[in-house]
Protein backbone atom coordinates (compact mmCIF):
# COMPACT_ATOMS: atom_id res chain seq x y z
CA UNK A 1 0.00 0.00 0.00
CA UNK A 2 3.00 2.21 -0.04
CA UNK A 3 2.00 2.81 -3.94
CA UNK A 4 -1.16 4.24 -2.65
CA UNK A 5 0.88 6.74 -0.41
CA UNK A 6 3.28 7.83 -3.66
CA UNK A 7 -0.21 8.49 -5.38
CA UNK A 8 -1.18 11.00 -2.77
CA UNK A 9 2.19 12.35 -2.31
CA UNK A 10 2.06 13.26 -5.85
CA UNK A 11 -0.43 15.92 -4.62
CA UNK A 12 1.56 17.23 -2.43
CA UNK A 13 4.82 18.76 -4.32
CA UNK A 14 4.12 18.91 -7.89
CA UNK A 15 0.99 21.17 -6.97
CA UNK A 16 3.28 23.80 -4.74
CA UNK A 17 5.47 23.99 -7.57
CA UNK A 18 2.66 24.86 -10.02
CA UNK A 19 1.23 27.36 -7.81
CA UNK A 20 4.40 29.19 -8.58
CA UNK A 21 6.03 28.75 -12.05
CA UNK A 22 2.47 27.78 -14.00
CA UNK A 23 0.25 30.34 -15.75
CA UNK A 24 -3.20 28.73 -15.66
CA UNK A 25 -5.47 29.99 -13.07
CA UNK A 26 -7.89 26.86 -12.97
CA UNK A 27 -5.68 23.97 -13.45
CA UNK A 28 -5.76 21.74 -10.41
CA UNK A 29 -2.20 19.23 -10.44
CA UNK A 30 -2.48 15.90 -10.32
CA UNK A 31 -1.95 12.57 -11.38
CA UNK A 32 -4.05 10.61 -14.39
CA UNK A 33 -4.92 7.58 -14.86
CA UNK A 34 -3.31 7.16 -19.14
CA UNK A 35 0.17 8.24 -17.40
CA UNK A 36 -0.17 6.09 -14.31
CA UNK A 37 -1.39 2.89 -16.45
CA UNK A 38 1.17 3.80 -18.87
CA UNK A 39 4.16 3.64 -15.96
CA UNK A 40 2.77 0.52 -14.71
CA UNK A 41 2.07 -1.49 -17.83
CA UNK A 42 5.75 -0.76 -18.60
CA UNK A 43 7.54 -0.94 -15.51
CA UNK A 44 5.72 -4.10 -14.33
CA UNK A 45 6.77 -5.86 -17.56
CA UNK A 46 10.24 -5.96 -16.34
CA UNK A 47 10.13 -5.25 -12.62
CA UNK A 48 7.53 -7.25 -10.23
CA UNK A 49 6.15 -4.63 -7.83
CA UNK A 50 5.63 -7.25 -5.51
CA UNK A 51 9.06 -8.98 -5.21
CA UNK A 52 10.85 -5.73 -5.73
CA UNK A 53 8.84 -3.12 -5.04
CA UNK A 54 11.75 -0.72 -3.89
CA UNK A 55 12.92 -0.86 -7.37
CA UNK A 56 10.00 -0.67 -8.88
CA UNK A 57 9.19 2.74 -6.93
CA UNK A 58 12.55 4.12 -7.55
CA UNK A 59 12.11 3.20 -11.61
CA UNK A 60 9.07 5.02 -11.52
CA UNK A 61 10.77 8.35 -9.49
CA UNK A 62 13.52 8.15 -12.29
CA UNK A 63 11.29 8.18 -15.05
CA UNK A 64 8.98 10.72 -13.50
CA UNK A 65 12.77 12.63 -13.27
CA UNK A 66 13.26 11.82 -17.24
CA UNK A 67 9.82 12.60 -18.23
CA UNK A 68 10.01 16.38 -16.63
CA UNK A 69 13.35 17.13 -18.27
CA UNK A 70 12.22 16.58 -21.22
CA UNK A 71 9.37 18.87 -20.64
CA UNK A 72 11.31 21.36 -18.97
CA UNK A 73 13.90 20.99 -22.72
CA UNK A 74 10.74 21.37 -24.61
CA UNK A 75 9.93 24.62 -23.17
CA UNK A 76 13.30 26.45 -22.79
CA UNK A 77 14.02 25.18 -26.42
CA UNK A 78 10.39 26.41 -27.76
CA UNK A 79 9.83 23.70 -29.05
CA UNK A 80 6.50 22.77 -27.57
CA UNK A 81 4.69 21.39 -31.42
CA UNK A 82 6.89 17.97 -30.67
CA UNK A 83 3.49 17.76 -28.32
CA UNK A 84 1.29 18.09 -31.28
CA UNK A 85 2.31 15.43 -32.80
CA UNK A 86 -0.25 13.42 -30.96
CA UNK A 87 -3.63 14.55 -32.94
CA UNK A 88 -7.08 14.99 -31.31
CA UNK A 89 -7.98 11.53 -33.19
CA UNK A 90 -5.07 9.64 -31.72
CA UNK A 91 -5.38 10.50 -27.97
CA UNK A 92 -8.98 10.07 -28.07
CA UNK A 93 -8.35 6.24 -29.29
CA UNK A 94 -5.46 5.80 -26.90
CA UNK A 95 -7.14 7.19 -24.09
CA UNK A 96 -10.31 4.96 -25.16
CA UNK A 97 -8.35 1.84 -25.31
CA UNK A 98 -6.17 2.77 -22.32
CA UNK A 99 -9.09 3.31 -20.37
CA UNK A 100 -10.74 -0.16 -21.65
CA UNK A 101 -8.00 -2.14 -20.41
CA UNK A 102 -7.64 -0.33 -16.80
CA UNK A 103 -11.27 -1.15 -16.41
CA UNK A 104 -10.96 -4.98 -17.17
CA UNK A 105 -8.09 -5.13 -15.29
CA UNK A 106 -10.37 -3.33 -12.23
CA UNK A 107 -11.95 -6.92 -12.51
CA UNK A 108 -9.33 -8.53 -9.94
CA UNK A 109 -10.42 -6.43 -7.14
CA UNK A 110 -13.78 -6.67 -8.15
CA UNK A 111 -13.83 -10.56 -8.32
CA UNK A 112 -11.10 -10.40 -5.67
CA UNK A 113 -8.27 -12.38 -7.15
CA UNK A 114 -5.06 -12.78 -5.43
CA UNK A 115 -3.08 -13.24 -8.14
CA UNK A 116 -3.73 -11.68 -11.65
CA UNK A 117 -1.49 -11.06 -15.49
CA UNK A 118 1.08 -8.43 -15.89
CA UNK A 119 -0.23 -8.27 -19.28
CA UNK A 120 -2.64 -5.09 -20.61
CA UNK A 121 -4.12 -6.91 -23.75
CA UNK A 122 -7.43 -7.57 -23.70
CA UNK A 123 -7.02 -11.51 -24.86
CA UNK A 124 -4.66 -11.87 -21.25
CA UNK A 125 -7.29 -10.25 -19.19
CA UNK A 126 -9.74 -11.93 -20.04
CA UNK A 127 -8.07 -15.05 -20.34
CA UNK A 128 -6.40 -14.85 -16.72
CA UNK A 129 -9.84 -13.61 -15.21
CA UNK A 130 -12.13 -16.80 -16.63
CA UNK A 131 -9.22 -19.15 -15.58
CA UNK A 132 -9.31 -18.37 -12.26
CA UNK A 133 -13.63 -18.55 -11.96
CA UNK A 134 -13.46 -20.94 -8.93
CA UNK A 135 -11.54 -17.95 -7.11
CA UNK A 136 -14.42 -15.06 -7.83
CA UNK A 137 -15.60 -13.99 -4.52
CA UNK A 138 -19.21 -13.04 -5.01
CA UNK A 139 -18.95 -10.66 -1.66
CA UNK A 140 -16.63 -8.62 -3.21
CA UNK A 141 -18.61 -8.88 -6.82
CA UNK A 142 -21.91 -7.62 -5.12
CA UNK A 143 -20.50 -4.96 -3.19
CA UNK A 144 -18.14 -3.72 -6.02
CA UNK A 145 -21.79 -3.81 -8.49
CA UNK A 146 -23.38 -1.64 -5.39
CA UNK A 147 -20.92 1.00 -5.19
CA UNK A 148 -20.62 1.24 -9.02
CA UNK A 149 -24.06 1.46 -9.38
CA UNK A 150 -23.99 4.40 -6.62
CA UNK A 151 -21.22 6.16 -8.43
CA UNK A 152 -22.47 5.84 -12.05
CA UNK A 153 -25.68 7.54 -10.78
CA UNK A 154 -24.15 10.81 -9.17
CA UNK A 155 -22.54 10.70 -11.98
CA UNK A 156 -25.47 10.81 -14.19
CA UNK A 157 -27.19 13.37 -11.99
CA UNK A 158 -24.49 15.93 -12.13
CA UNK A 159 -24.20 15.43 -15.85
CA UNK A 160 -28.09 16.09 -16.67
CA UNK A 161 -27.92 18.93 -13.73
CA UNK A 162 -24.46 20.63 -13.74
CA UNK A 163 -25.89 22.67 -10.77
CA UNK A 164 -25.64 19.61 -8.87
CA UNK A 165 -21.65 18.92 -9.95
CA UNK A 166 -20.95 18.27 -6.14
CA UNK A 167 -22.42 15.11 -5.98
CA UNK A 168 -20.34 13.76 -8.62
CA UNK A 169 -17.22 14.78 -7.12
CA UNK A 170 -18.58 13.94 -3.40
CA UNK A 171 -19.27 10.59 -4.26
CA UNK A 172 -15.77 8.80 -4.16
CA UNK A 173 -15.55 10.18 -0.62
CA UNK A 174 -18.40 8.96 0.45
CA UNK A 175 -18.13 5.35 -1.06
CA UNK A 176 -14.73 5.07 0.44
CA UNK A 177 -16.65 6.28 4.16
CA UNK A 178 -19.46 4.08 3.45
CA UNK A 179 -17.02 0.73 2.62
CA UNK A 180 -15.04 1.92 5.44
CA UNK A 181 -17.37 2.03 7.89
CA UNK A 182 -19.25 -1.25 6.18
CA UNK A 183 -16.40 -3.58 6.88
CA UNK A 184 -15.46 -1.90 9.97
CA UNK A 185 -18.07 -3.43 11.24
CA UNK A 186 -18.74 -6.61 9.28
CA UNK A 187 -15.26 -7.92 8.22
CA UNK A 188 -15.53 -10.50 10.82
CA UNK A 189 -18.18 -11.84 8.59
CA UNK A 190 -17.06 -10.62 4.92
CA UNK A 191 -13.41 -11.61 5.93
CA UNK A 192 -12.33 -12.76 2.09
CA UNK A 193 -13.06 -9.22 0.82
CA UNK A 194 -9.82 -7.78 0.56
CA UNK A 195 -8.67 -4.49 2.62
CA UNK A 196 -5.74 -1.72 2.22
CA UNK A 197 -4.45 -2.67 5.88
CA UNK A 198 -2.20 -0.73 7.94
CA UNK A 199 -0.67 2.91 6.05
CA UNK A 200 2.21 4.43 7.88
CA UNK A 201 1.92 7.66 9.01
CA UNK A 202 3.93 11.23 7.69
CA UNK A 203 5.26 12.27 4.32
CA UNK A 204 7.38 9.55 1.62
CA UNK A 205 10.97 10.64 2.40
CA UNK A 206 13.17 12.13 -0.02
CA UNK A 207 13.80 9.87 -3.02
CA UNK A 208 16.89 11.69 -4.91
CA UNK A 209 19.48 9.52 -3.64
CA UNK A 210 17.41 6.06 -5.02
CA UNK A 211 17.09 7.85 -8.70
CA UNK A 212 18.47 4.82 -10.77
CA UNK A 213 20.91 5.58 -13.59
CA UNK A 214 22.65 2.38 -13.90
CA UNK A 215 22.28 -0.25 -16.64
CA UNK A 216 19.84 -1.99 -17.24
CA UNK A 217 17.34 -0.23 -15.66
CA UNK A 218 18.18 3.44 -17.07
CA UNK A 219 17.12 2.73 -20.81
CA UNK A 220 13.80 1.42 -19.28
CA UNK A 221 13.25 4.89 -16.98
CA UNK A 222 13.83 7.22 -19.89
CA UNK A 223 11.15 5.35 -22.81
CA UNK A 224 8.46 5.40 -20.15
CA UNK A 225 9.68 9.32 -19.05
CA UNK A 226 9.54 9.98 -22.85
CA UNK A 227 6.33 8.33 -23.40
CA UNK A 228 4.12 9.09 -20.36
CA UNK A 229 6.19 13.13 -20.23
CA UNK A 230 4.34 13.82 -23.90
CA UNK A 231 1.21 12.33 -22.87
CA UNK A 232 0.85 13.93 -19.71
CA UNK A 233 2.44 17.28 -21.28
CA UNK A 234 -0.57 17.64 -24.03
CA UNK A 235 -3.57 16.86 -21.27
CA UNK A 236 -2.25 19.21 -19.38
CA UNK A 237 -1.63 21.93 -21.87
CA UNK A 238 -4.74 21.35 -23.27
CA UNK A 239 -7.08 21.04 -20.36
CA UNK A 240 -5.74 24.89 -19.72
CA UNK A 241 -5.89 26.48 -22.97
CA UNK A 242 -9.78 24.93 -22.70
CA UNK A 243 -9.97 26.84 -19.39
CA UNK A 244 -8.03 29.44 -20.52
CA UNK A 245 -10.35 30.37 -23.53
CA UNK A 246 -13.56 29.46 -22.21
CA UNK A 247 -12.92 32.26 -19.49
CA UNK A 248 -10.93 34.16 -21.78
CA UNK A 249 -7.44 34.73 -20.49
CA UNK A 250 -3.96 33.62 -22.07
CA UNK A 251 -1.80 31.07 -20.81
CA UNK A 252 2.07 30.47 -22.08
CA UNK A 253 2.50 27.49 -23.36
CA UNK A 254 6.44 27.27 -23.08
CA UNK A 255 5.81 28.51 -19.44
CA UNK A 256 3.49 25.87 -18.91
CA UNK A 257 6.11 23.44 -20.36
CA UNK A 258 8.69 24.82 -17.76
CA UNK A 259 6.32 24.28 -14.79
CA UNK A 260 5.10 20.79 -15.60
CA UNK A 261 8.75 19.81 -16.17
CA UNK A 262 10.11 21.28 -12.66
CA UNK A 263 7.16 20.25 -10.76
CA UNK A 264 8.01 16.94 -11.40
CA UNK A 265 11.66 16.96 -11.67
CA UNK A 266 11.02 18.33 -8.09
CA UNK A 267 8.51 15.38 -7.66
CA UNK A 268 11.03 13.10 -8.53
CA UNK A 269 13.16 13.97 -5.98
CA UNK A 270 10.13 13.73 -2.96
CA UNK A 271 8.82 10.41 -3.57
CA UNK A 272 6.39 11.26 -6.73
CA UNK A 273 5.44 10.08 -10.14
CA UNK A 274 4.34 12.03 -12.87
CA UNK A 275 1.46 14.41 -12.59
CA UNK A 276 0.15 16.89 -14.90
CA UNK A 277 -3.07 18.86 -15.07
CA UNK A 278 -6.07 16.38 -15.29
CA UNK A 279 -9.40 17.67 -16.40
CA UNK A 280 -11.29 16.05 -13.73
CA UNK A 281 -9.63 18.08 -11.13
CA UNK A 282 -9.57 21.00 -12.86
CA UNK A 283 -13.61 20.86 -13.80
CA UNK A 284 -14.36 20.23 -9.95
CA UNK A 285 -11.87 23.36 -9.20
CA UNK A 286 -13.75 25.51 -11.73
CA UNK A 287 -16.93 24.73 -10.58
CA UNK A 288 -16.29 25.37 -6.83
CA UNK A 289 -14.98 29.03 -7.86
CA UNK A 290 -11.70 28.24 -7.68
CA UNK A 291 -9.94 32.17 -9.45
CA UNK A 292 -6.10 31.38 -9.09
CA UNK A 293 -3.86 28.80 -8.80
CA UNK A 294 -3.53 29.13 -5.05
CA UNK A 295 -6.28 26.42 -4.85
CA UNK A 296 -3.52 24.05 -5.44
CA UNK A 297 -1.83 25.34 -2.05
CA UNK A 298 -4.96 24.05 -0.33
CA UNK A 299 -5.35 21.30 -1.89
CA UNK A 300 -1.14 20.59 -0.72
CA UNK A 301 -2.01 21.60 2.78
CA UNK A 302 -5.23 19.20 3.00
CA UNK A 303 -3.02 16.29 1.41
CA UNK A 304 -0.32 16.61 4.25
CA UNK A 305 -2.97 16.83 7.01
CA UNK A 306 -4.43 13.81 5.54
CA UNK A 307 -1.13 12.21 6.13
CA UNK A 308 0.41 13.20 8.77
CA UNK A 309 -2.93 12.54 10.73
CA UNK A 310 -5.54 10.66 9.02
CA UNK A 311 -4.10 7.80 7.38
CA UNK A 312 -4.79 4.99 10.13
CA UNK A 313 -8.76 5.74 9.37
CA UNK A 314 -8.15 3.99 5.87
CA UNK A 315 -7.15 0.47 6.92
CA UNK A 316 -10.93 -0.90 6.38
CA UNK A 317 -11.33 0.67 3.30
CA UNK A 318 -11.83 -2.37 1.10
CA UNK A 319 -9.87 -2.93 -2.69
CA UNK A 320 -13.54 -3.72 -4.53
CA UNK A 321 -14.70 0.65 -3.43
CA UNK A 322 -11.03 1.51 -5.22
CA UNK A 323 -11.60 -0.60 -8.06
CA UNK A 324 -15.53 1.32 -8.65
CA UNK A 325 -14.25 4.30 -8.39
CA UNK A 326 -11.09 3.95 -10.70
CA UNK A 327 -13.71 2.05 -13.34
CA UNK A 328 -16.47 5.21 -13.20
CA UNK A 329 -13.12 7.24 -13.50
CA UNK A 330 -12.34 5.08 -16.83
CA UNK A 331 -15.50 4.94 -18.60
CA UNK A 332 -15.61 8.98 -18.99
CA UNK A 333 -12.66 8.31 -20.62
CA UNK A 334 -14.34 6.02 -23.75
CA UNK A 335 -15.37 9.38 -25.93
CA UNK A 336 -17.79 6.84 -28.14
CA UNK A 337 -19.30 10.50 -28.74
CA UNK A 338 -16.18 11.68 -30.09
CA UNK A 339 -15.40 8.70 -32.31
CA UNK A 340 -18.95 8.93 -33.96
CA UNK A 341 -18.48 12.74 -34.58
CA UNK A 342 -14.47 11.49 -36.32
CA UNK A 343 -16.77 9.13 -38.36
CA UNK A 344 -18.91 11.67 -39.65
CA UNK A 345 -16.38 14.48 -39.95
CA UNK A 346 -13.54 12.76 -40.92
CA UNK A 347 -12.86 8.81 -42.23
CA UNK A 348 -9.13 9.01 -41.83
CA UNK A 349 -9.03 10.67 -38.38
CA UNK A 350 -11.47 8.01 -37.48
CA UNK A 351 -9.00 5.08 -38.73
CA UNK A 352 -6.25 7.16 -36.80
CA UNK A 353 -8.67 6.51 -33.35
CA UNK A 354 -9.28 3.36 -34.23
CA UNK A 355 -5.60 1.89 -34.63
CA UNK A 356 -4.66 3.64 -31.67
CA UNK A 357 -7.73 1.81 -29.72
CA UNK A 358 -7.38 -1.60 -31.27
CA UNK A 359 -3.28 -1.34 -30.60
CA UNK A 360 -3.97 -0.43 -26.93
CA UNK A 361 -6.20 -2.88 -26.27
CA UNK A 362 -5.30 -5.85 -28.26
CA UNK A 363 -1.79 -5.34 -28.50
CA UNK A 364 0.23 -3.17 -25.87
CA UNK A 365 0.62 0.45 -24.50
CA UNK A 366 3.46 1.39 -26.78
CA UNK A 367 2.01 -0.75 -29.73
CA UNK A 368 -1.14 1.85 -30.07
CA UNK A 369 0.99 4.80 -29.15
CA UNK A 370 2.88 3.66 -32.14
CA UNK A 371 -0.02 2.73 -34.41
CA UNK A 372 -1.01 6.13 -33.83
CA UNK A 373 1.62 8.59 -34.48
CA UNK A 374 3.19 6.70 -37.25
CA UNK A 375 -0.13 6.73 -38.89
CA UNK A 376 -0.31 10.47 -37.83
CA UNK A 377 2.73 10.96 -39.58
CA UNK A 378 2.27 9.31 -42.25
CA UNK A 379 -1.04 11.68 -42.94
CA UNK A 380 1.28 14.81 -42.89
CA UNK A 381 3.78 13.13 -45.18
CA UNK A 382 0.63 12.76 -47.98
CA UNK A 383 -0.52 16.29 -46.99
CA UNK A 384 2.88 17.51 -47.75
CA UNK A 385 4.00 15.45 -50.03
CA UNK A 386 0.74 15.78 -52.01
CA UNK A 387 -0.64 19.33 -51.86
CA UNK A 388 -3.88 19.89 -53.98
CA UNK A 389 -3.73 21.49 -57.30
CA UNK A 390 -6.78 22.65 -59.09
CA UNK A 391 -8.20 24.78 -62.26
CA UNK A 392 -9.42 28.36 -61.25
CA UNK A 393 -12.44 30.07 -62.69
CA UNK A 394 -13.94 33.32 -62.91
CA UNK A 395 -17.04 33.95 -61.32
CA UNK A 396 -18.86 36.44 -63.51
CA UNK A 397 -19.37 40.04 -63.18
CA UNK A 398 -16.60 39.90 -60.57
CA UNK A 399 -12.88 39.76 -59.84
CA UNK A 400 -13.24 36.53 -58.30
CA UNK A 401 -11.64 33.41 -59.45
CA UNK A 402 -12.60 29.98 -57.27
CA UNK A 403 -12.10 26.33 -57.94
CA UNK A 404 -14.25 25.16 -60.89
CA UNK A 405 -15.34 21.70 -58.84
CA UNK A 406 -16.61 23.93 -56.17
CA UNK A 407 -17.98 26.89 -58.24
CA UNK A 408 -19.71 25.33 -61.11
CA UNK A 409 -20.37 28.53 -62.01
CA UNK A 410 -17.19 29.60 -62.59
CA UNK A 411 -15.73 29.95 -66.35
CA UNK A 412 -12.39 29.26 -67.66
CA UNK A 413 -11.04 31.87 -69.87
CA UNK A 414 -9.52 30.98 -73.18
CA UNK A 415 -5.68 30.70 -74.01
CA UNK A 416 -5.39 30.26 -70.02
CA UNK A 417 -4.92 28.04 -67.56
CA UNK A 418 -5.19 29.31 -64.05
CA UNK A 419 -3.51 26.53 -61.36
CA UNK A 420 -3.82 26.82 -57.56
CA UNK A 421 -0.87 25.68 -55.62
CA UNK A 422 -2.49 24.44 -51.74
CA UNK A 423 -0.15 24.52 -49.90
CA UNK A 424 3.81 25.18 -49.46
CA UNK A 425 6.65 23.69 -52.41
CA UNK A 426 9.18 21.66 -50.51
CA UNK A 427 11.80 18.59 -51.85
CA UNK A 428 8.98 16.20 -50.74
CA UNK A 429 6.74 17.74 -53.73
CA UNK A 430 8.19 19.60 -56.22
CA UNK A 431 8.94 16.53 -58.41
CA UNK A 432 4.72 15.56 -58.11
CA UNK A 433 3.48 19.46 -59.06
CA UNK A 434 5.49 19.27 -61.65
CA UNK A 435 4.50 16.41 -63.02
CA UNK A 436 0.86 17.68 -62.07
CA UNK A 437 1.01 20.77 -63.71
CA UNK A 438 2.50 19.34 -66.91
CA UNK A 439 -0.55 17.13 -66.91
CA UNK A 440 -3.13 19.99 -66.40
CA UNK A 441 -1.34 21.31 -69.35
CA UNK A 442 -1.47 18.56 -71.66
CA UNK A 443 -5.43 18.40 -70.59
CA UNK A 444 -6.21 21.98 -71.45
CA UNK A 445 -4.36 22.07 -74.89
CA UNK A 446 -6.06 18.46 -76.14
CA UNK A 447 -9.37 20.15 -75.03
CA UNK A 448 -8.82 22.58 -77.17
CA UNK A 449 -7.88 21.07 -80.21
CA UNK A 450 -10.91 18.70 -79.71
CA UNK A 451 -13.48 21.06 -79.23
CA UNK A 452 -12.29 22.73 -82.58
CA UNK A 453 -11.33 26.28 -81.93
CA UNK A 454 -8.55 28.28 -83.31
CA UNK A 455 -7.34 29.35 -80.21
CA UNK A 456 -3.95 28.00 -77.86
CA UNK A 457 -3.49 27.67 -74.77
CA UNK A 458 -0.84 31.19 -74.31
CA UNK A 459 -0.64 31.74 -70.69
CA UNK A 460 -0.18 29.57 -67.45
CA UNK A 461 -1.17 31.46 -64.07
CA UNK A 462 0.30 29.83 -61.33
CA UNK A 463 -1.91 31.69 -57.67
CA UNK A 464 0.56 31.37 -54.98
CA UNK A 465 -1.93 32.40 -52.12
CA UNK A 466 -1.27 29.23 -50.55
CA UNK A 467 2.12 28.39 -50.18
CA UNK A 468 3.58 29.96 -47.15
CA UNK A 469 7.21 29.00 -48.41
CA UNK A 470 9.82 27.33 -50.86
CA UNK A 471 12.91 25.80 -50.58
CA UNK A 472 15.71 25.76 -53.58
CA UNK A 473 13.98 22.24 -54.46
CA UNK A 474 10.82 24.18 -55.32
CA UNK A 475 12.73 27.09 -56.64
CA UNK A 476 14.35 24.36 -59.34
CA UNK A 477 11.12 23.00 -60.03
CA UNK A 478 9.52 26.01 -60.79
CA UNK A 479 12.97 27.36 -62.92
CA UNK A 480 12.40 23.97 -64.94
CA UNK A 481 8.99 24.88 -65.39
CA UNK A 482 9.58 27.90 -66.91
CA UNK A 483 12.50 26.22 -69.43
CA UNK A 484 9.64 23.43 -70.62
CA UNK A 485 7.17 26.48 -71.14
CA UNK A 486 9.28 28.28 -73.10
CA UNK A 487 10.07 25.25 -75.19
CA UNK A 488 6.56 24.59 -75.80
CA UNK A 489 5.86 28.13 -76.57
CA UNK A 490 3.59 29.10 -73.19
CA UNK A 491 3.98 31.70 -70.31
CA UNK A 492 4.78 31.19 -67.28
CA UNK A 493 2.91 34.09 -64.65
CA UNK A 494 3.12 34.22 -61.12
CA UNK A 495 0.30 35.86 -59.26
CA UNK A 496 -0.33 36.11 -55.36
CA UNK A 497 3.51 35.12 -54.28
CA UNK A 498 3.60 36.05 -50.54
CA UNK A 499 6.80 38.32 -48.76
CA UNK A 500 8.20 34.83 -47.93
CA UNK A 501 8.26 32.91 -51.30
CA UNK A 502 9.08 36.78 -52.72
CA UNK A 503 12.17 36.89 -50.81
CA UNK A 504 13.25 33.59 -52.27
CA UNK A 505 12.48 33.93 -55.81
CA UNK A 506 14.32 37.27 -55.88
CA UNK A 507 17.56 36.40 -53.84
CA UNK A 508 17.28 32.89 -56.47
CA UNK A 509 17.39 35.43 -59.96
CA UNK A 510 14.08 33.87 -60.70
CA UNK A 511 12.50 37.13 -60.92
CA UNK A 512 14.82 37.84 -62.96
CA UNK A 513 14.72 34.97 -65.52
CA UNK A 514 10.86 35.03 -65.60
CA UNK A 515 10.59 39.03 -65.71
CA UNK A 516 9.02 41.32 -63.01
CA UNK A 517 6.30 41.62 -65.91
CA UNK A 518 5.06 38.24 -65.04
CA UNK A 519 4.65 38.86 -61.24
CA UNK A 520 1.14 40.05 -60.20
CA UNK A 521 -0.70 40.70 -56.96
CA UNK A 522 -3.48 39.06 -57.80
CA UNK A 523 -5.02 36.61 -60.02
CA UNK A 524 -7.19 39.55 -61.29
CA UNK A 525 -4.73 41.82 -62.06
CA UNK A 526 -2.41 38.52 -63.65
CA UNK A 527 -5.39 37.90 -66.11
CA UNK A 528 -6.13 41.52 -66.42
CA UNK A 529 -2.86 41.49 -68.18
CA UNK A 530 -2.75 38.36 -69.95
CA UNK A 531 -6.06 39.33 -71.71
CA UNK A 532 -4.28 42.60 -72.63
CA UNK A 533 -1.25 41.17 -74.05
CA UNK A 534 -3.07 38.97 -75.52
CA UNK A 535 -5.55 41.55 -77.68
CA UNK A 536 -2.18 43.49 -78.54
CA UNK A 537 -1.22 40.52 -80.48
CA UNK A 538 -4.07 39.30 -81.60
CA UNK A 539 -6.57 42.30 -81.98
CA UNK A 540 -9.25 40.64 -83.43
CA UNK A 541 -9.34 36.81 -81.97
CA UNK A 542 -11.90 36.57 -78.78
CA UNK A 543 -9.33 35.54 -76.50
CA UNK A 544 -11.64 36.06 -73.29
CA UNK A 545 -14.25 33.62 -74.72
CA UNK A 546 -15.67 31.82 -71.82
CA UNK A 547 -15.80 27.99 -71.56
CA UNK A 548 -19.12 26.70 -69.10
CA UNK A 549 -17.74 24.10 -66.81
Amino acid sequence: MFIWKINVDSSLVPPLVYAVMGSSRDLAVGTVAVASLLTAAMLGKEVNAVKNPKLYLHLAFTATFFAGLMQTCLGLLRLGFVVEILSHAAIVGFMGGAATVVCLQQLKGLLGLHHFTHSTDIVSVLSSIFSQSHMWRWESGVLGCCFLIFLLTTKYISKKRPKLFWISAMSPLVSVILGTLFLYFLHAHFHDIQIIGELKKGINPPSITHLVFTSPYVMLALKIGMITGVIALAEGIAVGRSFAMYKNYNIDGNKEMIAFGMMNILGSFSSCYLTTGPFSRSAVNYNAGCKTALSNVVMAVAVAVTLLFLTPLFFYTPLVVLSSIIITAMLGLVDYEAAIHLWRLDKFDFFVCLSAYLGVVFGTIEIGLILSVGISVMRLVLFVGRPKIYVMGNIQNTEIFRNIEHYPQAITLSSLLILHIDGPIYFANSSYLRDRIGRWIDEEEDKLRTSGEMISLQYIVIDMIAVGNIDTSGISMLEELNKIMGRRELKLVIANPGAEVMKKLSKSNFIESIGKERIYLTVAEAVAACDFMLHTAKPDSPVLESNNV
